[in-house]
Parts: C-alpha cells; sequence; structure tokens
C-alpha cells in the first residue's frame, strides 16, 4: 500500500512537471498526446522559458513568490495575510504541519522535474539557427540551478536530479547540501560563459551572461564562498555594461524603473506577459477609493536603522539624541529613508498621513490600513492610487554587486581600496554627507573587522529594504535568533509623557528553524527525506 500510495503521488508530480503553465497549453494541437507534438518549434522553446520564469520568480500577483513580499519574513516588515505564508515565518509558527512548507517544496520541485524534461528534450524543437536552441538550452538549465540554489538555501540536503527521475530515483536519498554547490557552482559559471553576454532587446528578463553570473554571484556570498563572489563581482564592473542611477528613489518609481543601467535582472511586462503590476495594491495604503491593501508593511526596526545624513547610527549622532529620531524619522535622515518609507505626518497625494485619526482609511486599526503605520514609499507610485500600474522592477541591482565585494573582501581579510570605494559610491548615491560619510575618511581607519561588518550589514538593509534580501541575510549571517526573538513595532509617539510604539505581534525564533520543514506529507511519499532538526 505504501509503494502503491508513492507510485501515484510520483506519477502526478510527473504530469505536473509535464503539463507546465496554461499558456503552454493554450497553444496545443487538441489532437496531440505526447510531449514531444507539444514542444516542437523555436515559438515552444520561448514559451516554456517564459513560463518557467514565470511560474515562480515572475509572477505578478502572486504574494507568496513576490520578491516585495518577502520581507515580511524578517525584521523589516510584517506581512499582514497568513496566508501568504510569510506571517508565520516571521513570528515563528513556521512548522513541518505549515501549508508554506508543503507549498515551497513542491513549487520547486515541480519545476526542478518539469525543466530536466524540457531539457533532456532539447533537440526536439525546430529552430532556424542553433544559436536560438544554445541561447534557450542555458537559460534553461540556469533557472534549473536557480531553484536548487533556494532549495539548498531553505532546506539545506534535497533530492537532486539533473535528468528526468522515475520511481527508483523518486526512493533514492536525499544529496547533501555541500556535494549539490559544489556540483552546481562550477556548472553555473559555464552555464553564464555561454550564454550572450548583452542584454536581450525582446526578452530582457532572462538571462545573459552578465545577469546569470550577478545571480551566481549572490549565492556564493550566501554560502560563504567569499572567492567566487568577489571575483565574479568583479568582472560584472568590469564588464562596464551597468552603473548605479543618479536618483535612489526614482530608481523605484516610472521616472527611473525603466531608464536605468543599475538593473540586471528585471521583472518587468514582458516577463509577466503584458499584464499589470500590482505593487500598488500590495504595498500602498487604503486611500479615497483607491486599491491599495497594505499587505506588507515597514515596521520600527527597520525604521530605526536608516543612518543619519552623516552616516552615523541614530543612537551614535551628536547633533540629536536617540529619542529625537525615534520620533521623528525624517530627522536629519539617510534620505533612502524618505525615499523607501512613508508615515505619520508625511504628504500622500498631496494629503497628510493621519493613522490616529479614526475617521481615516489609513487609522492603523482599520484592516486595509498599516497596524505599523508605516508603508513603503519604495515601490508604490501616486501614479497607481486609482489605477493597475505597469511598473519595472530590479530583481537584482548593480548596487548588489558593489556591496558583494565589499562584504566579500572584508570576509577574506582582504578589504582593499576598491571596496570601500563600492561602500563610498552607494553612500554617495544616497545622499549621505560625504564629508562625513566617506569611508575613507580617518575616523574609519582604525575600525575593527566586527565594527565593518557591523557598518556593511547595515548598509545592505537598507540600500535593499523592501527588496526581499533581508530574510536571507538574517539567515545566512545567522542573527534571526537575535533580532526575531522581538516583537514586532510600529510607529512611536509620546503618551503622557512616555514613548509608545504600536505593538503588532510577538515574534519568536528557534534555533532549528534556519532550516525549514519539509511537510509530514513530503516525509511520507519521499521516504529518501529526512526531516531537519527540531521539527
Amino acid at each position: 500500500m505504501k509503494m502503491k500510495k508513492i507510485k501515484i503521488y510520483f506519477i502526478s508530480l510527473l504530469t505536473i512537471g509535464l503539463t507546465g503553465c496554461e499558456k503552454f497549453l493554450d497553444k496545443s494541437d487538441p489532437t496531440a498526446t505526447s510531449f514531444t507534438e507539444f514542444f516542437n518549434t523555436e515559438a515552444d522553446l520561448q514559451r516554456v522559458t517564459y513560463s518557467s520564469y514565470y511560474d515562480v520568480f515572475t509572477h505578478h500577483t502572486n504574494r507568496r513568490t513576490l520578491f516585495y513580499m518577502l520581507d515580511g519574513r524578517s525584521d523589516n516588515g510584517y506581512a499582514r495575510v497568513q496566508g501568504d505564508h510569510h506571517q508565520i515565518i516571521a513570528n515563528g509558527n513556521f512548522n513541518s504541519n505549515s501549508t508554506a512548507a508543503e507549498y515551497y517544496y513542491a513549487l520547486h520541485m515541480k519545476h526542478v522535474g518539469r525543466l530536466n524534461t524540457y531539457i533532456a528534450n532539447i533537440d526536439e524543437p525546430y529552430v532556424e539557427d542553433e544559436a536560438i536552441r544554445t541561447k534557450y538550452e542555458n537559460i534553461l538549465k540556469a533557472l534549473r540551478l536557480w531553484h536548487y540554489f533556494r532549495l539548498t538555501f531553505h532546506w539545506g540536503d534535497v533530492p537532486f536530479f539533473l535528468e528526468p527521475a522515475d520511481l527508483e530515483d523518486a526512493l533514492q536519498p536525499v544529496t547533501p547540501k555541500e556535494e549539490i554547490l559544489n556540483t552546481i557552482f562550477p556548472m553555473a559559471e559555464e552555464i553564464a560563459n555561454n550564454l550572450p553576454p548583452d542584454e536581450y532587446a525582446v526578452d530582457k528578463y532572462m538571462f545573459n551572461r552578465y545577469s546569470f553570473k550577478a545571480l551566481i554571484m549572490r549565492y556564493a556570498l550566501f554560502n560563504e564562498r567569499y572567492d567566487l563572489a568577489a571575483k565574479l563581482a568583479k568582472e560584472i564592473m568590469e564588464s562596464g555594461k551597468y552603473q548605479l542611477y543618479n536618483n535612489y528613489g526614482n530608481l523605484f518609481q516610472y521616472e527611473g524603473a525603466s531608464s536605468n543601467k543599475e538593473f540586471i535582472m528585471h521583472m518587468d511586462i514582458e516577463s509577466f506577459s503584458g499584464a499589470n503590476s500590482y505593487s500598488f495594491r500590495d504595498l500602498g495604503p487604503h486611500f479615497r477609493t483607491g486599491a491599495g491593501q497594505s499587505y506588507m508593511v515597514p515596521i520600527k526596526s527597520l525604521v530605526d536603522t536608516y543612518w543619519t545624513k552623516q552616516g552615523h547610527s541614530i543612537d551614535n549622532c551628536p547633533l540629536h539624541t536617540k529619542e529625537e529620531y525615534e520620533l521623528n524619522p525624517n530627522l536629519n535622515r539617510d534620505p533612502r529613508y524618505a525615499a523607501s518609507i512613508m508615515g505619520q505626518g508625511d504628504k500622500f497625494y498631496g494629503e497628510t498621513i493621519d493613522i490616529y485619526n479614526t475617521n481615516s482609511p489609513m487609522y492603523y486599526e482599520n484592516q486595509r490600513a498599516s497596524k505599523s503605520g508605516y508603508w513603503w514609499r519604495k515601490f508604490v507610485s501616486e501614479n497607481d492610487a486609482f489605477r493597475n500600474g505597469n511598473l519595472e522592477f530590479g530583481l537584482l541591482r548593480y548596487a548588489e554587486v558593489l556591496l558583494t565585494y565589499a562584504e566579500a573582501k572584508l570576509m577574506l581579510g582582504d578589504f582593499d581600496a576598491l571596496a570601500k570605494e563600492c561602500i563610498n559610491q552607494i553612500r554617495s548615491r544616497a545622499g549621505l554627507d560625504m564629508a562625513e560619510a566617506d569611508v575613507t575618511l580617518p575616523e574609519y581607519s582604525a575600525y575593527s573587522q566586527q565594527q565593518w561588518i557591523d557598518l556593511l550589514r547595515n548598509e545592505r538593509r537598507i540600500e535593499f529594504a523592501g527588496e526581499g534580501l533581508r530574510y536571507y541575510d538574517i539567515i545566512r549571517w545567522r542573527i534571526a535568533e537575535d533580532v526575531l526573538n522581538q516583537p514586532a513595532l510600529g510607529h512611536t509617539r509620546m503618551v503622557d509623557g512616555k514613548m509608545v510604539s504600536l505593538k503588532i505581534e510577538d515574534r519568536k525564533f528557534l534555533s532549528h528553524q534556519y532550516l525549514w520543514p519539509f511537510h509530514e506529507s513530503s516525509l511520507k511519499v519521499e521516504p529518501g527525506l529526512h526531516q531537519n532538526p527540531g521539527y
């Protein structure tokens, strides 16, 4: 009976792996009876590649996977809908019976199976130019490795297949994480070098040589392969293809989102089939008759980490007290704060935000309002207040390349002049006062390695706030036990002479939660899996 259940489950997975996105099937000949009859033209190659991105990485409405929702798993934000899964990851209620455990694992494994099938049949479609086939083959291989980078990050040891699997394969033990990484990092570099070097005029969201190298760089850093991360970052810098956009705030608005050389990996209209973007709905406030739902909002711990304009922390500034900064987040603050976040007293659509006015749709206790009293300004355009948008997003920016180089070189004990220049480029573009924030000034020369680590970690947190990187950072730095074992708080004000912050929820993080659990159902049908410790 047990073998029968496994077989039924595995056949179901194979069926899912072969079917793909509905748009792929919409094209099919109703008389077709085999996979190759669905997969025989250049258009099919484009279609399966598009669906392989869209179903997981560029879906424009699935809040469970949207990159800008992922900060709701961290000490940067709060995601109000439990069904989006981010809330239970942040508050510690994530366990082996959570739907999230099954959802994300099945999502990745299903698409690995699907990609293995596409790649194994890559010679089937007819193409006029073999270079086209080679391009798509390498993009599909790159996508497969992206899944494995995520699988190993979240679960550690997982099943590892680079060919279509059968029932016997499904019963095999998992492969250790390090063995998988030792295989896929060299493979990834080879794939990247076989991709065209330039961004495509059409389908620019698809991997080219340098955008895939940037992704490899990210996961090299995540996995403490600092030599590789630094090498790839330098290659990307020396390519001369990318640069920081001159205005940080506009980079996330219509003014700059489609006209910059900073986005290396794109999530644009082509990547989700010409449909609308919904970042205003997901992140923006409920305003008049608009669609804002405040699904994921910033919280106090993020607000308090923004530097002063001089590049100091708010508890180490001679100009104002920490209390003054907490009560007025706009006071003498890093300009990235106002470009990224809005809250009490700020202007939105010409009106002053008042989260304590019970007659306002922004009243903090309303369902569609922000429980923290803060909203993202990043990705929230007033142009979209009463319409669906068409905003372009950067899934990986050149700023990440610069800060990756700096962090990797620091961790290698080779914190060179270029690493400091990378930090200065970020700070200068942000609008800090470089007369004091320049990290080559004498006051920084006495910094210990830990002081540099603290500076770089905070720089990453501020620069990429709301872009889905914070959870990965607190996991890889092993600081989640520190930052998630405290309540999620919101706006701070004086009440009866005392500072009071809005309380959103209690949170906890246990040491075993650095790895995610396998769902109980997965363990029953995949005997090769072993539950991660602590679950």
